[in-house]
């Protein structure tokens, strides 16, 4: 699924996001290599400039070098996601980048054609961002024709599901929406705890707002849309993320929560109690729980790529 959001239009207008530039004028220097690809110091600092620009976060030394760990992992996976594309002989057309690109623009309520040129305008290359969306395009085919077919929803189980709903009624769900940030080693853990601070951090001074963040860096299922995961019944997330929920009311934001697999931060949109209204309809149940178990498949398989292939980080993050 490709990730729309929507950039902050007036921090990019207003100044010209400046990073330093490495090497001398006709290199490239190497930030890291997977398998047979390469991902350059270029690389990196365009996609700063694009996040930075996108999640309306202040372009600060501290903010970049925050960020930069995050961003090393991101374009390591996407080079994952584009070689199994080719490996199953997937391929992405022009015209379904220039597409997705027009969307964007407009969401932003701006002509394709203007909103480029006011990316250039705040040192944003548009051509980074079509990057990020043909990774997310062909990442999505990959995900249809390798995993799609593996994932099946039994009258069984969507039975189960509304039995569980019918003996909570009268109980409360939330409405959640997540930044999850994995640790996915040791080493990690440092640089993911400090990137979740300085979100939260953003987030509750009112400098940056919830969802941007959520679509540039949660790993959960819900981050092309802001974070959001649906309705939830107290009991159906890790106790840890259950237990936080009862402690912010609605249009507030939790603290950093460690679970076993990484870093989460909730936003309680809303709740109610689970009523025979609030139940959902058959294909309803049948849509969430295929999402959620495509989920899982699809978040194994990019971990078996990455446990399976040469990644060599020259960038020290």
């Amino acid at each position: 699924m490709i990730r729309i959001f929507l950039l902050n239009l007036a921090l990019i207008a207003a100044f010209t996001v400046v990073l330093p530039q490495n090497g001398s004028a006709g290199t490239e220097r190497i930030a890291a290599v997977v398998n047979e690809d390469a991902i350059t110091v270029s690389d990196v600092n365009d996609r700063l400039r694009l996040i930075i620009g996108s999640a309306g976060l202040p372009n600060s030394s501290e903010i970049r070098e925050k960020l930069k760990p995050q961003v090393m992992s991101a374009l390591i996976e996407e080079q994952l996601k584009f070689q199994e594309a080719r490996r199953l002989d997937i391929i992405v057309e022009q015209e379904e980048i220039n597409k997705a690109f027009e969307s964007i623009a407009a969401q932003n309520k701006i002509p394709a054609d203007k909103f480029a040129a006011m990316l250039r305008q705040g040192g944003i290359n548009p051509g980074t961002m079509k990057k990020q969306l043909e990774s997310q395009i062909i990442w999505s085919k990959v995900v249809q024709q390798l995993l799609r077919p593996q994932v099946l929803v039994s009258d069984a189980d969507i039975d189960n599901f509304v039995e569980r709903l019918q003996a909570s009624k009268g109980k409360k769900e939330y409405l959640v929406a997540e930044i999850f940030l994995p640790v996915e080693s040791p080493k990690e853990e440092n640089n993911v705890k400090q990137l979740a601070g300085k979100l939260i951090s953003q987030i509750k001074s009112g400098k940056a707002p919830f969802y941007k963040l959520a679509q540039q860096f949660s790993k959960s299922a819900g981050s092309a849309q802001g974070g959001d995961i649906g309705w939830v019944q107290q009991g159906q997330l890790p106790e840890e993320l259950d237990q936080a929920l009862l402690t912010i009311e609605k249009n507030q934001t939790s603290n950093i929560i460690r679970s076993v697999s990484g870093y989460h931060i909730l936003f309680l949109r809303d709740d109610r109690l689970i009523s025979d209204e609030t139940i959902p309809s058959r294909d309803e149940i049948v849509s969430r729980l295929g999402t959620e178990r495509l989920e899982r498949l699809q978040r194994r398989l990019l971990l078996d790529l990455k446990a399976t292939a040469f990644i060599e980080n020259r960038a020290g993050s």
